[in-house]
């Protein structure tokens, strides 16, 4: 298994413009991904995704640092790094949104696996987790653009 990268594609019938809002604003990544994201969708600009155990009501929070802001083509961050406060090595995530007949496909990359220095079994058990929860997220990424868009 190569496990340097994660790849997934799905199309929504909306416009680039809507669904750039959706993958690049807290207000709307919290409603397919985590349960709040704090950042300003702006490069440079540093963040967090909170999620919560719905069992025990622990919160696990990560820290993000936006990376590129292209509207309506491109969003990308940095995230899971290996040392507090954004620094050391980090997991790199882009959504590439393409227009595509009357719809866009969105393209979610994350890169750099390898490069966080993990043990191999920590390297696959990481690889696969985020291979889960991209498979877990992207079909509600879908889902919650379907619902935004057929809400006059």
């Amino acid at each position: 298994m190569e496990q340097g990268t994660i790849e997934r594609d799905i199309h929504v019938d909306a416009s680039p413009e809507v669904v750039f809002e959706v993958v690049s604003q807290p207000e709307h990544m919290r409603e397919w991904w985590p349960d709040d994201a704090r950042f300003e969708s702006v490069a440079g600009a540093p963040g967090e995704l909170v999620w919560r155990d719905a069992d025990t009501g622990e919160t696990k929070t990560v820290e993000l640092a936006v990376v590129e802001v292209d509207p309506p083509k491109r969003f990308s961050f940095r995230w899971c790094f290996t040392e507090p406060h954004r620094s050391g090595q980090a997991l790199f995530v882009t959504f590439d949104l393409v227009p595509s007949g009357t719809g866009t496909l969105i393209r979610m990359t994350e890169t750099g696996f390898r490069e966080l220095g993990w043990e191999v079994a920590v390297l696959e058990e990481q690889y696969r987790d985020h291979g889960n929860g991209w498979d877990h997220y992207m079909p509600r990424l879908g889902e919650y653009v379907a619902r935004l868009v057929a809400t006059p």
